[in-house]
């Protein structure tokens, strides 16, 4: 008559040994064993550098360009305009037309740079330009950056609908570049598999392209443009 009883009680000590075991197993989409419980995944993208947001004049409406058309006290406008002049027209709050830059009255290539006053951009790894842009014919907007040592250089990859705004991202290291001869807004010399992004100076857009003026025909409108990248003391 014990024989029952003792299988018994050998049974409950088995499953009395396995179920401490079981229950300190990991589960299978938990955390690898010895990892870290509790603590956020490292993010290894680059900060924002700088967010450019244009201040349109009290009064309103389109006019030119100026120094006070950008918000932000360390953040230096740069307009690279051989002939014809950039405009600021929209309004705020209206995703039909924010304010923005148009490069309709330039009667040669031009562009727009920004410029931080006390750091470099090291642009290299995942930094990236992140922009609202809206075009009119075949223009298109284009990266562009100036080195620490003065070179100008243009991106292969180019942004703008005829359609509406667009919300997009470039990332620079996938980029191939021409040289930019920034006093006439046009490349020169062959194309570069790479520059060194490491110590950029300014970095902005141009439009390779005149504009035709008002109405359809050929045109590009850039709103808001944000920078990511490590900054580097000057």
């Amino acid at each position: 008559m014990l024989r029952p009883q003792i299988g018994l009680i050998f049974a409950m000590l088995i499953v009395g040994a396995v179920t401490p075991a079981l229950s300190q197993a990991p589960a299978g989409n938990g955390p690898a064993a010895g990892a870290p419980v509790g603590e956020p995944p490292v993010d290894i993208r680059p900060p924002l550098f700088f967010a450019a947001q244009w201040k349109q004049a009290p009064k309103g409406g389109e006019h030119p360009v100026t120094a006070d058309s950008i918000a932000g006290p360390d953040l230096e406008l740069k307009l690279y305009v051989p002939a014809g002049q950039i405009l600021l027209t929209g309004s705020a709050g209206n995703a039909s037309n924010p304010i923005h830059v148009w490069n309709g009255l330039c009667t040669t290539p031009c562009a727009v740079a920004f410029r931080d006053k006390h750091r470099f951009a090291d642009l290299s790894g995942l930094g990236r330009i992140r922009w609202n842009t809206k075009t009119s014919g075949f223009h298109q907007v284009r990266p562009i950056i100036k080195l620490a040592d003065g070179s100008w250089y243009v991106g292969d990859r180019a942004e703008g609908t005829p359609r509406d705004w667009l919300i997009s991202e470039i990332s620079y290291a996938d980029l191939h570049w021409l040289r930019l001869d920034i006093r006439r807004v046009v490349t020169i010399g062959n194309i570069l598999d790479k520059v060194d992004l490491s110590k950029v100076d300014e970095m902005g857009f141009a439009d390779l392209m005149p504009g035709s003026g008002h109405g359809p025909g050929g045109w590009s409108d850039v709103a808001q443009v944000e920078v990511y990248g490590k900054a580097v003391a000057r």
